[in-house]
């Protein structure tokens, strides 16, 4: 194919000119980054190699190559790892949809870089900073197996690229970056070591550069020729120590070494909240280095977020997704595990159901969830902070992880209606200030704080001084159909099913009054339930209400009106259900519809008022009303009247 001339995907050159123009405190990540990438193609095609030995064409001495040029002004960095052919450079250069920019771009609006300058790291792109240090950027690169499918790819970053066929002997790519004219101590061999040495040091590939040293001139012998001169020799020397972190012992690991190895297997330029690094022995044997970190990526509650647990056997890359690792919930740990038990040659659809993996996932867990026990319990306060950034996705564990159920129970936290906002409380210390007299863990579930605080059903729990759980994440719900009691007490949802919050003498006294009350009210009582039937269960008096007129009660298994929303929102059918409606006897609403029952059972006004009763529990509990203008209309009437 020719040379050809293309535009970026408007979002890419919103990136470069991002990149290009703003000022990023730390210019040395663009050599990181690449060397990453290079590392990875390496990884890439020793995993492939291991079903097809052709791909590696004779040559499996890995290497990344940093060449520096002075005279030209270029600084190139080699590795002979998969390569790529035409059509992956165009979807991996040219589009960089799947790279999770328009959340990068949508993540920027509002922020000032200065504060954050490596926020481009978070992303996996990488190959983009290469344009804070260049004016021109060249890539050839050529795939294994594939003599014939060599490209070269060239762009300024000022919104367009070339890409042309060429020829390319051996396989893998060259980065050949034409460095600004105030960026060329990236030329230096101690600017390049000291990056090399800081960030990819670990790397497990040689990591090499052409040293020219000028040395004194020997004889035969070996011996320095006194007054011979100096002659220049050029070697290759290896930068990086190539020494896996994981398998050093912790003793010698410093924390800016932990810090490092996390900051290139998570793109993530923050510290990471917790390290975690061990030995496992006995029945599984592997190494762990994996990360908790302190805020939660963009993409995590994306449906293709990967996790981030690298897996390696006996120091070999197998692969950088091992969804079989960890459960879901724990998705947004980072790290390494090496295997000494796995075959090289396992497949990603064997990794699924390895009983060894499954030994290895139980173990990592365990670990996991004891550092998070630990911290809550050494640091609140620290464990508050991770808990606010991944407390939703943790919750999840409690409905999926039946084996850790009990350990989960004890690290979910919750708001309540003791605690101030942003504040949380544990099922543990919930428990421990309960009242005597109170039976029961309560929880009410709903979109926000602010809604539930103002929910009728808890006013009769707040004259008992009994503390109700706020339950605002949407997994909530499906939370409290696992977590079903805690310490011998049930939860019990305030919004479902009938409440037994009385004492024996307390409950006859109630049953007394409720009885006198519908002697009283009967007949209207019957009259609301005729005009309700067909949107409610059943119209009964409320044990719940000391306040309101009304609210809306749903049976005890039955759904609330907060999962009615999450399941529209899912586009889940939500199945036809009514609720029962409750009233207060003591509000004087009931006296006012007594009063025109008593009068006059025909008026109209009765069965507009009775719309609106119903009208008023659904707005309570944050449910639309089916009929807006008519409720409008009403209410105008009234305040007229009332006026």
């Amino acid at each position: 194919m020719t040379k050809s001339t293309k535009k970026f995907e408007t979002e890419v050159q919103q990136l470069l000119d991002l990149v290009i123009h703003s000022l990023y405190s730390n210019k040395d990540i663009f050599l990181r980054e690449l060397v990453s990438n290079a590392s990875d193609a390496i990884d890439k095609i020793k995993f492939e190699s291991h079903s097809n030995m052709d791909l590696l064409e004779g040559n499996a001495d890995w290497k990344i190559k940093i060449i520096p040029d002075k005279n030209a002004g270029t600084l190139t960095i080699r590795d002979n790892g998969i390569g790529m052919n035409r059509a992956e450079v165009e979807e991996n250069i040219g589009t960089i949809a799947r790279s999770g920019t328009r959340a990068f771009m949508d993540d920027l609006k509002g922020k000032n870089l200065a504060d954050n300058p490596e926020l481009i790291g978070q992303f996996g792109v990488g190959f983009y900073a290469s344009f804070m240090v260049a004016d021109k950027v060249t890539l050839m690169t050529r795939k294994s197996g594939d003599k014939n499918a060599a490209c070269c790819w060239e762009s300024t970053g000022d919104g367009s690229y070339t890409i042309e066929d060429c020829e390319k002997e051996t396989r893998g790519t060259d980065i050949t970056l034409h460095l600004k004219e105030e960026m060329k101590e990236y030329l230096d061999e101690w600017k390049i070591r000291g990056i090399i040495k800081k960030y990819s040091d670990y790397v497990q590939y040689h990591i090499v550069m052409d040293i020219t040293r000028e040395e004194p001139v020997k004889g035969v012998d070996g011996k320095v020729i006194e007054g011979g001169g100096t002659i220049e020799k050029t070697t290759e020397e290896t930068l990086n120590s190539m020494k896996a972190i994981w398998t050093r012992p912790k003793s010698e690991i410093s924390e800016e070494e932990y810090e490092e190895f996390y900051k290139h297997i998570s793109h993530d330029y923050d510290k990471p909240f917790r390290t975690i690094h061990y030995s496992a022995e006995g029945t599984s044997e592997f190494k762990a280095l994996v990360y908790i970190p302190s805020h939660k990526p963009f993409d995590l509650f994306m449906r293709d977020h990967k996790k981030g647990i690298h897996l390696y056997v006996k120091r070999v890359f197998i692969t950088d997704n091992c969804e079989a690792l960890v459960p879901d919930y724990l998705r947004f740990m980072k790290g390494v595990v090496d295997s000494s038990d796995l075959p090289l040659n396992v497949s990603r659809e064997i990794l699924q159901e390895d009983v060894q993996i499954k030994r290895i996932e139980k173990n990592l867990v365990g670990k996991i969830l004891s550092t998070l026990a630990e911290t809550k319990g050494k640091t609140p306060e620290d464990y508050l902070n991770f808990y606010r950034e991944f407390g939703p996705v943790l919750k999840e564990g409690i409905h999926f992880d039946f084996a850790n159920k009990e350990k989960l129970q004890d690290l979910v936290l919750f708001e309540s209606s003791r605690t101030d906002e942003g504040q949380f409380v544990s099922l543990k210390e919930y428990v421990a200030r309960m009242p005597e007299n109170q039976k029961d863990i309560y929880y009410i579930t709903g979109p926000s704080r602010s809604g539930l605080e103002n929910s009728p059903h808890l006013e009769i729990f707040r004259k008992k001084g009994f503390e109700v759980l706020y339950m605002t994440d949407p997994v909530d719900e499906w939370v409290v159909q696992a977590l079903t009691e805690y310490d011998g007490k049930k939860l019990h949802a305030v919004d479902r099913g009938d409440l037994e919050l009385d004492s024996e003498e307390e409950k006859k006294e109630k049953e007394a009054k409720q009885e006198e009350a519908k002697k009283h009210y009967q007949g209207v009582l019957d009259y609301i339930k005729e005009q309700l039937k067909d949107k409610v269960k059943e119209v009964r008096f409320s044990n719940r209400l000391t306040d309101s007129a009304c609210c809306l009660v749903a049976d005890q298994y039955g759904l609330n009106a907060n999962m009615e929303k999450i399941l529209k929102a899912m586009n889940q059918e939500v199945p036809e259900s009514k609720r029962v409606l409750e009233l207060n006897p003591d509000h004087p609403l009931m006296q006012v519809l007594n009063g025109l029952f008593e009068k006059d059972k025909d008026n109209p006004k009765l069965a507009d008022y009775c719309g609106l009763l119903y009208d008023q529990a659904l707005l309570t509990e944050g449910s639309p009303i089916p009929d807006p203008l008519r409720f409008t209309r009403l209410i105008s009437e009234l305040m007229v009247k009332a006026a």
